[in-house]
Protein backbone atom coordinates (compact mmCIF):
# COMPACT_ATOMS: atom_id res chain seq x y z
CA UNK A 1 0.00 0.00 0.00
CA UNK A 2 2.79 2.40 0.94
CA UNK A 3 4.60 1.57 -2.30
CA UNK A 4 1.44 2.32 -4.32
CA UNK A 5 0.94 5.66 -2.52
CA UNK A 6 4.59 6.56 -3.14
CA UNK A 7 4.26 5.74 -6.83
CA UNK A 8 1.09 7.85 -7.08
CA UNK A 9 2.74 10.84 -5.38
CA UNK A 10 5.83 10.47 -7.56
CA UNK A 11 3.66 10.38 -10.70
CA UNK A 12 1.75 13.52 -9.67
CA UNK A 13 5.01 15.37 -8.93
CA UNK A 14 6.40 14.39 -12.31
CA UNK A 15 3.26 15.68 -14.07
CA UNK A 16 3.49 18.97 -12.19
CA UNK A 17 7.12 19.37 -13.22
CA UNK A 18 6.22 18.72 -16.84
CA UNK A 19 3.43 21.30 -16.69
CA UNK A 20 5.73 23.90 -15.16
CA UNK A 21 8.41 23.21 -17.73
CA UNK A 22 5.93 23.55 -20.61
CA UNK A 23 5.17 27.08 -19.45
CA UNK A 24 8.81 28.16 -19.61
CA UNK A 25 10.15 26.23 -22.58
CA UNK A 26 9.14 26.84 -26.21
CA UNK A 27 7.77 23.92 -28.13
CA UNK A 28 10.29 22.41 -30.49
CA UNK A 29 8.31 19.98 -32.64
CA UNK A 30 9.68 16.47 -32.37
CA UNK A 31 7.60 14.97 -35.18
CA UNK A 32 7.88 16.50 -38.63
CA UNK A 33 5.43 15.40 -41.30
CA UNK A 34 6.07 15.40 -45.04
CA UNK A 35 3.36 16.24 -47.57
CA UNK A 36 3.18 14.92 -51.12
CA UNK A 37 -0.23 16.42 -51.92
CA UNK A 38 1.07 19.62 -53.55
CA UNK A 39 3.15 20.37 -56.61
CA UNK A 40 5.26 23.46 -57.36
CA UNK A 41 4.47 24.86 -60.82
CA UNK A 42 6.98 27.24 -62.40
CA UNK A 43 5.45 30.64 -63.13
CA UNK A 44 8.59 32.25 -64.53
CA UNK A 45 12.34 31.72 -64.43
CA UNK A 46 13.01 35.37 -65.33
CA UNK A 47 13.67 36.40 -61.72
CA UNK A 48 16.92 35.38 -60.06
CA UNK A 49 16.68 36.49 -56.41
CA UNK A 50 13.00 37.30 -55.75
CA UNK A 51 13.24 38.90 -52.33
CA UNK A 52 9.79 40.44 -51.99
CA UNK A 53 6.38 39.98 -53.63
CA UNK A 54 3.20 42.02 -53.66
CA UNK A 55 -0.06 41.05 -55.39
CA UNK A 56 -2.00 43.92 -56.93
CA UNK A 57 -5.82 43.79 -56.85
CA UNK A 58 -5.94 43.32 -60.66
CA UNK A 59 -3.87 40.13 -60.41
CA UNK A 60 -0.49 41.55 -61.40
CA UNK A 61 2.53 40.74 -59.23
CA UNK A 62 5.34 43.10 -58.22
CA UNK A 63 8.61 41.34 -57.36
CA UNK A 64 11.75 42.92 -55.94
CA UNK A 65 15.13 41.63 -57.05
CA UNK A 66 17.95 41.99 -54.52
CA UNK A 67 20.08 43.61 -57.24
CA UNK A 68 17.69 46.59 -57.26
CA UNK A 69 15.14 46.06 -60.02
CA UNK A 70 11.37 45.64 -59.68
CA UNK A 71 9.67 43.10 -61.96
CA UNK A 72 6.02 43.23 -63.05
CA UNK A 73 4.21 39.96 -63.91
CA UNK A 74 0.74 39.35 -65.30
CA UNK A 75 -0.83 35.99 -66.23
CA UNK A 76 2.48 34.20 -65.63
CA UNK A 77 4.30 36.49 -68.09
CA UNK A 78 6.89 39.14 -67.34
CA UNK A 79 5.65 42.54 -68.54
CA UNK A 80 8.53 44.67 -67.26
CA UNK A 81 11.90 43.73 -65.74
CA UNK A 82 12.70 47.25 -64.53
CA UNK A 83 9.70 49.13 -63.15
CA UNK A 84 10.75 52.73 -62.52
CA UNK A 85 10.24 55.06 -59.57
CA UNK A 86 11.13 52.78 -56.66
CA UNK A 87 13.97 53.12 -54.15
CA UNK A 88 17.65 53.46 -55.03
CA UNK A 89 19.21 50.58 -53.14
CA UNK A 90 22.83 49.64 -52.51
CA UNK A 91 23.93 46.04 -53.01
CA UNK A 92 26.22 45.22 -50.10
CA UNK A 93 26.63 41.63 -48.91
CA UNK A 94 23.19 40.43 -47.86
CA UNK A 95 21.74 43.88 -48.50
CA UNK A 96 20.02 45.30 -51.55
CA UNK A 97 16.40 45.84 -52.53
CA UNK A 98 14.48 43.74 -50.01
CA UNK A 99 10.78 43.59 -49.19
CA UNK A 100 7.69 45.12 -50.80
CA UNK A 101 4.16 45.41 -49.37
CA UNK A 102 0.89 47.11 -50.27
CA UNK A 103 -0.82 49.49 -47.86
CA UNK A 104 -4.01 47.86 -46.48
CA UNK A 105 -5.99 50.66 -48.20
CA UNK A 106 -3.99 50.38 -51.43
CA UNK A 107 -7.07 50.55 -53.66
CA UNK A 108 -7.76 54.02 -52.25
CA UNK A 109 -4.29 55.53 -51.74
CA UNK A 110 -2.03 53.42 -54.06
CA UNK A 111 0.85 53.39 -51.53
CA UNK A 112 3.46 50.63 -51.79
CA UNK A 113 6.16 50.16 -49.10
CA UNK A 114 9.77 48.98 -49.51
CA UNK A 115 12.72 48.00 -47.35
CA UNK A 116 16.22 48.23 -48.79
CA UNK A 117 19.89 48.84 -48.06
CA UNK A 118 20.61 52.56 -48.37
CA UNK A 119 23.91 54.44 -48.34
CA UNK A 120 22.26 57.77 -47.49
CA UNK A 121 23.07 59.47 -44.21
CA UNK A 122 25.75 59.11 -41.57
CA UNK A 123 28.80 56.91 -42.11
CA UNK A 124 30.13 54.79 -44.97
CA UNK A 125 28.50 51.62 -46.20
CA UNK A 126 24.77 51.05 -45.83
CA UNK A 127 21.88 50.54 -43.40
CA UNK A 128 18.29 49.37 -43.79
CA UNK A 129 15.64 51.92 -44.75
CA UNK A 130 11.84 51.92 -45.12
CA UNK A 131 10.19 53.94 -47.88
CA UNK A 132 6.95 54.25 -49.80
CA UNK A 133 5.82 55.30 -53.28
CA UNK A 134 2.52 55.47 -55.16
CA UNK A 135 1.69 53.03 -57.94
CA UNK A 136 0.38 54.68 -61.11
CA UNK A 137 -0.39 51.51 -63.04
CA UNK A 138 2.96 51.36 -64.83
CA UNK A 139 5.52 52.57 -62.29
CA UNK A 140 5.96 54.52 -59.07
CA UNK A 141 5.83 58.19 -58.20
CA UNK A 142 6.20 60.33 -55.06
CA UNK A 143 8.85 58.06 -53.54
CA UNK A 144 9.82 59.05 -49.99
CA UNK A 145 12.01 57.55 -47.26
CA UNK A 146 10.06 57.10 -44.01
CA UNK A 147 12.83 55.72 -41.78
CA UNK A 148 16.54 55.22 -42.24
CA UNK A 149 18.58 53.25 -39.72
CA UNK A 150 21.91 54.75 -38.66
CA UNK A 151 24.81 54.82 -38.79
CA UNK A 152 25.82 53.16 -42.04
CA UNK A 153 28.31 50.33 -41.75
CA UNK A 154 30.47 48.44 -44.22
CA UNK A 155 29.41 45.12 -42.72
CA UNK A 156 27.53 42.99 -45.19
CA UNK A 157 25.28 40.91 -42.94
CA UNK A 158 21.91 41.06 -41.19
CA UNK A 159 19.93 43.84 -42.87
CA UNK A 160 16.60 42.08 -42.14
CA UNK A 161 14.08 43.02 -43.48
CA UNK A 162 10.34 42.36 -43.77
CA UNK A 163 7.20 44.51 -43.67
CA UNK A 164 3.71 43.95 -42.24
CA UNK A 165 0.72 46.05 -41.10
CA UNK A 166 -1.71 45.85 -38.20
CA UNK A 167 -5.45 46.55 -38.14
CA UNK A 168 -4.84 50.25 -37.46
CA UNK A 169 -2.55 50.54 -40.53
CA UNK A 170 0.64 50.90 -38.51
CA UNK A 171 3.57 49.65 -40.54
CA UNK A 172 6.08 47.26 -38.93
CA UNK A 173 9.51 46.42 -40.35
CA UNK A 174 12.65 44.69 -39.17
CA UNK A 175 16.34 45.54 -39.16
CA UNK A 176 18.88 42.86 -38.27
CA UNK A 177 21.74 43.44 -35.84
CA UNK A 178 24.04 44.34 -38.78
CA UNK A 179 26.76 42.04 -37.46
CA UNK A 180 27.16 44.05 -34.26
CA UNK A 181 25.56 41.67 -31.80
CA UNK A 182 27.26 43.09 -28.72
CA UNK A 183 26.32 46.69 -29.51
CA UNK A 184 22.94 46.91 -31.23
CA UNK A 185 20.24 44.38 -30.23
CA UNK A 186 20.08 45.12 -26.49
CA UNK A 187 20.54 48.92 -26.77
CA UNK A 188 17.33 50.80 -27.62
CA UNK A 189 19.34 53.95 -28.33
CA UNK A 190 20.87 52.21 -31.36
CA UNK A 191 19.35 50.93 -34.59
CA UNK A 192 19.73 47.27 -35.48
CA UNK A 193 18.36 44.07 -33.96
CA UNK A 194 14.91 45.63 -33.71
CA UNK A 195 11.36 45.54 -35.04
CA UNK A 196 9.99 49.02 -35.66
CA UNK A 197 6.45 50.46 -35.73
CA UNK A 198 5.41 53.65 -37.50
CA UNK A 199 2.22 55.30 -38.62
CA UNK A 200 1.70 54.77 -42.33
CA UNK A 201 3.08 58.27 -43.08
CA UNK A 202 6.30 57.55 -41.19
CA UNK A 203 5.49 59.47 -38.01
CA UNK A 204 5.98 57.91 -34.56
CA UNK A 205 2.86 56.56 -32.81
CA UNK A 206 2.44 58.21 -29.42
CA UNK A 207 1.85 54.80 -27.79
CA UNK A 208 5.10 53.24 -29.00
CA UNK A 209 6.78 51.61 -25.99
CA UNK A 210 9.84 53.86 -25.71
CA UNK A 211 8.30 57.24 -26.48
CA UNK A 212 9.48 59.69 -23.82
CA UNK A 213 12.46 57.57 -22.77
CA UNK A 214 15.75 59.45 -22.92
CA UNK A 215 17.96 58.66 -25.94
CA UNK A 216 15.66 55.86 -27.12
CA UNK A 217 14.88 55.18 -30.77
CA UNK A 218 11.18 55.86 -30.42
CA UNK A 219 10.28 53.90 -33.58
CA UNK A 220 11.37 50.68 -31.83
CA UNK A 221 8.56 48.26 -31.00
CA UNK A 222 10.61 45.22 -29.85
CA UNK A 223 14.31 44.47 -29.49
CA UNK A 224 16.86 41.73 -28.91
CA UNK A 225 16.56 40.31 -32.44
CA UNK A 226 19.32 38.85 -34.62
CA UNK A 227 18.17 38.87 -38.26
CA UNK A 228 14.39 38.73 -38.84
CA UNK A 229 13.68 37.74 -42.44
CA UNK A 230 10.06 36.72 -42.07
CA UNK A 231 7.16 38.63 -40.54
CA UNK A 232 3.40 38.56 -40.89
CA UNK A 233 0.08 39.43 -39.26
CA UNK A 234 -2.32 36.61 -38.45
CA UNK A 235 -5.50 37.18 -40.51
CA UNK A 236 -7.85 36.18 -37.66
CA UNK A 237 -6.12 37.22 -34.43
CA UNK A 238 -4.14 40.23 -35.66
CA UNK A 239 -1.07 38.94 -33.80
CA UNK A 240 2.29 39.66 -35.38
CA UNK A 241 4.81 36.85 -35.74
CA UNK A 242 8.42 37.07 -36.91
CA UNK A 243 11.13 34.50 -37.40
CA UNK A 244 14.83 35.16 -37.38
CA UNK A 245 18.07 33.46 -38.30
CA UNK A 246 20.03 32.11 -35.37
CA UNK A 247 23.79 31.61 -35.56
CA UNK A 248 24.68 27.90 -35.88
CA UNK A 249 21.37 26.52 -34.65
CA UNK A 250 18.75 28.47 -32.78
CA UNK A 251 16.55 29.91 -35.55
CA UNK A 252 13.48 31.31 -33.78
CA UNK A 253 9.80 32.00 -34.37
CA UNK A 254 8.54 34.75 -32.06
CA UNK A 255 5.20 36.30 -31.20
CA UNK A 256 6.02 40.01 -31.36
CA UNK A 257 4.68 42.09 -28.50
CA UNK A 258 5.04 45.73 -27.52
CA UNK A 259 8.29 46.63 -25.75
CA UNK A 260 9.43 43.02 -25.30
CA UNK A 261 13.07 41.88 -25.32
CA UNK A 262 13.71 38.71 -27.35
CA UNK A 263 17.09 38.08 -25.84
CA UNK A 264 19.76 38.09 -28.55
CA UNK A 265 22.65 37.60 -27.82
CA UNK A 266 22.17 37.17 -24.07
CA UNK A 267 20.05 34.05 -24.55
CA UNK A 268 20.02 31.74 -27.57
CA UNK A 269 19.58 28.10 -28.53
CA UNK A 270 22.44 28.41 -31.01
CA UNK A 271 26.24 28.54 -30.89
CA UNK A 272 28.90 30.36 -32.88
CA UNK A 273 29.79 29.04 -36.31
CA UNK A 274 32.39 26.40 -35.54
CA UNK A 275 30.68 25.32 -32.34
CA UNK A 276 32.01 27.73 -29.71
CA UNK A 277 29.36 28.86 -27.21
CA UNK A 278 27.90 32.37 -27.36
CA UNK A 279 26.30 32.13 -23.92
CA UNK A 280 25.38 29.40 -21.47
CA UNK A 281 21.85 30.82 -21.10
CA UNK A 282 18.78 29.81 -23.07
CA UNK A 283 16.37 31.76 -20.88
CA UNK A 284 16.46 34.70 -18.52
CA UNK A 285 13.82 36.62 -16.60
CA UNK A 286 12.57 39.60 -18.60
CA UNK A 287 13.45 38.02 -21.95
CA UNK A 288 10.93 36.28 -24.19
CA UNK A 289 11.06 32.63 -25.17
CA UNK A 290 10.40 31.76 -28.83
CA UNK A 291 7.18 30.07 -29.88
CA UNK A 292 9.43 27.44 -31.45
CA UNK A 293 13.04 27.12 -32.57
CA UNK A 294 15.13 24.99 -34.90
CA UNK A 295 18.30 23.08 -34.09
CA UNK A 296 19.95 22.55 -36.51
CA UNK A 297 19.15 25.78 -38.34
CA UNK A 298 16.80 25.66 -41.31
CA UNK A 299 17.68 29.29 -42.30
CA UNK A 300 14.07 30.56 -42.44
CA UNK A 301 13.08 33.21 -44.95
CA UNK A 302 9.67 34.59 -45.86
CA UNK A 303 6.45 34.08 -43.90
CA UNK A 304 2.82 33.89 -45.00
CA UNK A 305 -0.48 33.03 -43.34
CA UNK A 306 -2.90 30.92 -45.33
CA UNK A 307 -6.25 32.65 -45.88
CA UNK A 308 -8.99 32.50 -48.53
CA UNK A 309 -7.04 29.65 -50.07
CA UNK A 310 -7.51 26.50 -52.13
CA UNK A 311 -5.79 24.41 -49.43
CA UNK A 312 -8.45 22.57 -47.46
CA UNK A 313 -8.02 22.72 -43.68
CA UNK A 314 -5.10 25.14 -43.74
CA UNK A 315 -6.88 28.40 -42.88
CA UNK A 316 -4.72 30.44 -40.48
CA UNK A 317 -1.69 28.15 -40.76
CA UNK A 318 1.78 29.65 -41.17
CA UNK A 319 4.03 28.90 -44.15
CA UNK A 320 7.71 29.76 -44.20
CA UNK A 321 10.69 28.86 -46.36
CA UNK A 322 14.01 27.15 -45.68
CA UNK A 323 17.04 28.52 -47.47
CA UNK A 324 19.23 25.73 -46.12
CA UNK A 325 17.12 22.63 -46.74
CA UNK A 326 15.22 23.70 -49.88
CA UNK A 327 11.66 23.22 -48.69
CA UNK A 328 8.64 24.98 -47.23
CA UNK A 329 7.45 24.54 -43.66
CA UNK A 330 3.81 24.55 -42.59
CA UNK A 331 3.21 25.31 -38.93
CA UNK A 332 -0.14 24.70 -37.24
CA UNK A 333 -0.40 27.06 -34.26
CA UNK A 334 -2.96 26.69 -31.47
CA UNK A 335 -3.05 29.00 -28.43
CA UNK A 336 0.32 30.49 -29.44
CA UNK A 337 1.96 27.05 -29.56
CA UNK A 338 3.12 25.03 -32.55
CA UNK A 339 1.22 21.74 -32.53
CA UNK A 340 2.31 20.41 -35.92
CA UNK A 341 5.19 21.00 -38.33
CA UNK A 342 5.00 19.75 -41.91
CA UNK A 343 7.55 19.89 -44.74
CA UNK A 344 6.27 20.84 -48.20
CA UNK A 345 7.75 20.97 -51.70
CA UNK A 346 11.01 19.28 -50.71
CA UNK A 347 13.83 20.00 -53.14
CA UNK A 348 12.25 23.15 -54.57
CA UNK A 349 15.46 25.14 -53.92
CA UNK A 350 16.58 27.99 -51.66
CA UNK A 351 13.30 29.58 -50.65
CA UNK A 352 13.74 33.33 -50.36
CA UNK A 353 10.09 34.26 -49.96
CA UNK A 354 6.57 32.88 -49.76
CA UNK A 355 3.41 34.96 -50.19
CA UNK A 356 -0.31 34.19 -50.26
CA UNK A 357 -1.60 35.16 -53.69
CA UNK A 358 -5.03 36.71 -54.20
CA UNK A 359 -5.98 33.72 -56.40
CA UNK A 360 -5.93 31.32 -53.43
CA UNK A 361 -2.48 29.85 -54.09
CA UNK A 362 0.85 30.26 -52.33
CA UNK A 363 3.65 31.72 -54.42
CA UNK A 364 7.27 30.86 -53.71
CA UNK A 365 10.36 32.84 -54.71
CA UNK A 366 13.39 30.55 -55.16
CA UNK A 367 16.94 31.85 -55.56
CA UNK A 368 18.39 31.07 -58.97
CA UNK A 369 15.23 29.30 -60.13
CA UNK A 370 12.38 31.81 -60.31
CA UNK A 371 8.80 32.07 -59.10
CA UNK A 372 6.61 29.03 -58.34
CA UNK A 373 2.94 28.55 -57.58
CA UNK A 374 2.07 25.78 -55.12
CA UNK A 375 -0.86 23.94 -56.68
CA UNK A 376 -2.93 21.04 -55.39
CA UNK A 377 -2.58 17.69 -57.13
CA UNK A 378 -5.69 16.43 -58.90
Amino acid sequence: MKVQVFRTVLSVCFMILLACDSQTQPLQPQQVFESADLKPVLVTDQVSNPWGMAFLPDGKILITEKTGSIVLIEDDKVLNTNVLGGPESKVQGQGGLLDIALHPDFEINRWVYFTFASDKGEGTGAMTALSRAQWDGQGFENHEILYKGSPNTRRGQHFGSRITFDSENHVYFSIGDRGARDENPQDISRDGGKIYRLKDDGSIPSDNPFVGQANAKTAVYSFGHRNPQGMGTHPQTGQIYAHEHGPQGGDELNLIEKGKNYGWPVITYGVNYGGNPITDETKREGMEQPVTYWVPSIAPCGLAFVHNSKYEGWEGDMILGSLKFNYLVRLVIKDDKVVKEEQLAKGIGRVRNVVMGNDGYLYVGVEGAGLYRLETKE
